[in-house]
C-alpha cells in the first residue's frame, strides 16, 4: 500500500455531498439491466456455471467469440443478445441441448405465455401444445 501524498491538495468538503458517479459517468442507482430478459440471461449464466456445465474461462472465450463476430452493435446495445448466444452455443459444445431443443423449449415458452391469462405465472404447464 502506498502512502499518501503529501504534495497533494486536500479533499474538497463540497465533494462528499457530491452524487456518486462511477467513471463513465453512469448513475449507480440505475437498474443493472435495461430490461427482465437480460437479468435472467446473466441469472441462466450463472446458473449454468455453478452447475458445472462450462467453467468460468470457456464462459469468457465463447461471450468473447459472440461480441466478436460480425454485424455486433457498435453502442453494446446486443451485449445480452451475445450472452444468449454464448449460452446456447456452450449448452450445445457440451452437448446438453443443441439448436433443435433450445428451439422447442423457446417456442413452448412463447406459446405458453401467450396462453397464461394477465397476472398470472407463465409455467411451461400452459402450452397448449403440451400433452
Amino acid at each position: 500500500m502506498s502512502r499518501p501524498d503529501p504534495t497533494a491538495p486536500a479533499p474538497d468538503p463540497a465533494a462528499a455531498n457530491a452524487p456518486f458517479r462511477l467513471p463513465d459517468g453512469s448513475d449507480p442507482d440505475a437498474p443493472a439491466f435495461a430490461e427482465p430478459w437480460q437479468a435472467q440471461a446473466f441469472a441462466l449464466a450463472v446458473a449454468l456455471h455453478q452447475r458445472g456445465v462450462f467453467t468460468w474461462s470457456e464462459w469468457a472465450a465463447e461471450l468473447s467469440r459472440q461480441v466478436a463476430r460480425p454485424g455486433a452493435a457498435q453502442d453494446g446495445s446486443d451485449y445480452y443478445q451475445h450472452w444468449l448466444a454464448a449460452i446456447e452455443a456452450l449448452l450445445a459444445q457440451k452437448g446438453v441441448a443443441g439448436p433443435e431443443t433450445v428451439d422447442a423449449v423457446s417456442s413452448a415458452w412463447q406459446r405458453a405465455a401467450h396462453a397464461t391469462p394477465h397476472g398470472q405465472p407463465i409455467t411451461l404447464e400452459n402450452d397448449p401444445e403440451r400433452a
